[in-house]
């Protein structure tokens, strides 16, 4: 006898339908799975087999040949044994057909008792179930949080394979479980526990990091050991604005995909991510046989921090180059060609030197002319050009260490983030782009006007310092921001200053 369940899989981050086909019939007994299966594929059967004999139903010594179609796709994962469990009883009348399952997706992983194990990629299959039009779905207990984000089809979570069984012969129906309020979740994230106020002194790199915060700037810090770049970095994700739900659910796609669950389900604050300088190009890309989002992809819509970033490989930090500018990575392999998000804001932080004191007045530099010019090449121009902001980070003093109450909070910096943020939001409404640092080239003269004071400023500017076209269109945007952040709609003389000095890499 023959049957069809639906279940799913994921090409990507997308989520694609799979037909689960499973035939029974007279012959030697023989359970042949046909259409690309992986090894984790193949080794269903043995669960499958154990799932069923150790719940008291009758597994079929017949010959049974499942199809996962469409046959020219992959098929990875464990999440294919519910459904050829279900097919298989069907299919062999232990259980009869019923109509719903027609409009029902199965996916899970079956234990060798018949419990259901959770398993990567419920949201961007379920996402695509809801697309399809399909109504309902079952799911493991513990994926239920992540499919109830989905609205539009009903999410019916089960820990065993007897539920299911029950929830098809109709001897006890699964409660669907209730639809989560993304919009809830994100309004009830906890506070982190780092803040602004935790640095002392610093100010002018505080208020970089706060314009950086403000338009989704990249950023270079340079300073000696122990003045306080990681603390600095570490601490700008608490001025970021939060969140928008398309935000959180495109993350949270990617998040799942990779098997890394929140618990509800939902990236509810920006990812920051922190790869260590012996990462590989396919760690900080993505990569594999069917390819698997890498750094870049997990800090979609968050923070990069590269720490002590000369240390990195310098072939791994070229990789950075094209996603930086298109906010997405290509992966090209024989038979697909795969596109990852990777919209992200990179922070990368320096020594001035290989000792780290080239700039110290209290320390000798202990580094030859010829090693400070290798250490500084070992990240490219063409990277250096593609950092919005290069910070310098002085020295702590004695008394910046002194006990300061008037230290601002990141509150009170992340209100002025969010205002600067709510301008860019109305302004760029109708545009395919949120933040002044993703402002096109083509649009920059219409969305960036500046007053004819601030204009020669620049052109002053650029011919003196030999700025590149990039550059130029950096300082534009850089100086939108500080407006922005002085609730001006044309740029002033001031703002055009204040951005041409984080540009210091290129007066060097």
């Amino acid at each position: 006898m023959f049957t069809e369940i639906y279940s799913s899989s994921i090409t990507g981050i997308e989520g694609s339908i799979v037909h689960v086909e499973v035939d029974v019939s007279n012959g030697l007994p023989a359970f042949a799975i046909v259409g690309l299966p992986d090894n984790a594929v193949r080794e269903s059967k043995e669960r499958v087999f154990s799932a069923i004999k150790n719940n008291g139903y009758i597994f079929p010594m017949k010959r049974i040949t499942v199809n996962l179609a469409p046959a020219d796709l992959k098929k990875e994962g464990p999440w294919y044994d519910l459904p050829i469990a279900m097919g298989l009883l069907i299919a062999s009348k232990e259980l009869s057909h019923q109509s719903f399952l027609s409009n029902t997706l199965l996916i899970g992983e079956l234990s060798l008792k018949g419990d259901l194990r959770p398993v990567k990629g419920i949201l961007p299959m379920i996402l695509n179930a809801q697309n399809q039009g399909f109504d309902a779905c079952i799911v493991p207990i513990e994926n239920q949080g992540e499919a109830s984000l989905v609205d539009s089809i009903s999410v019916l979570p089960a820990a065993h394979i007897t539920q299911v069984i029950d929830h098809i012969t109709g001897t006890k129906k699964i409660t669907p479980v209730k639809e989560s309020s993304i919009q809830t979740v994100l309004d009830s994230v906890p506070c982190y526990s780092e803040d602004f106020s935790d640095i002392s002194g610093q100010h002018s790199a505080k208020r970089a990091l706060e314009i950086a915060a403000s338009g989704f700037h990249n950023f270079l810090l340079i300073g000696p050991p122990g003045s306080g770049k990681t603390m600095l970095a570490k601490r700008f994700r608490t001025i970021l604005p939060a969140l928008a739900k398309d935000e959180a659910l495109e993350t949270s796609k990617i998040y799942s995909v990779r098997g890394l669950f929140q618990q509800s389900g939902l990236m509810t604050r920006r990812p920051f991510r922190t790869p260590h300088h012996t990462a590989s190009k396919a760690s900080l890309i993505g990569g594999g046989l069917l390819p698997k989002p890498g750094e870049i992809s997990l800090a979609h819509n968050g923070v990069l921090f590269l720490d002590e970033m000369p240390e990195f490989q310098k072939s791994v930090l070229e990789t950075l180059r094209q996603p930086l500018e298109e906010k997405k990575v290509h992966l090209a392999r024989a038979s697909h060609h795969f596109i990852f998000p990777s919209s992200f804001l990179l922070i990368g932080s320096m020594n001035p030197c290989p000792c780290g004191y080239w700039t110290d007045e209290s320390r000798p530099c202990r580094c030859s002319p010829f090693q400070i010019q290798q250490y500084r090449q070992r990240i490219s121009g063409p990277l250096h050009d593609r950092m919005d902001m290069h910070i310098t980070v002085q020295k702590i003093r004695f008394q910046d260490l002194q006990p300061d109450l008037n230290n601002e909070k990141s509150d009170a910096i992340k209100k002025r983030v969010d205002c600067a943020i709510a301008l860019q939001k109305k302004r760029y409404i109708k545009e395919g782009f949120r933040y002044n640092s993703e402002i096109p080239s083509t649009k920059l003269s219409r969305y960036c006007p500046l007053e004819p004071a601030a204009q020669f400023l620049l052109k002053e500017a650029f011919d003196k310092l030999a700025f590149s076209a990039r550059a130029y269109h950096k300082i534009l945007r850089l100086a939108r921001t500080i407006a922005d952040l002085d609730q001006k709609e044309t740029i002033l003389e001031q703002h055009v200053g204040e951005a041409i000095q984080y540009r210091g890499q290129d007066q060097e």
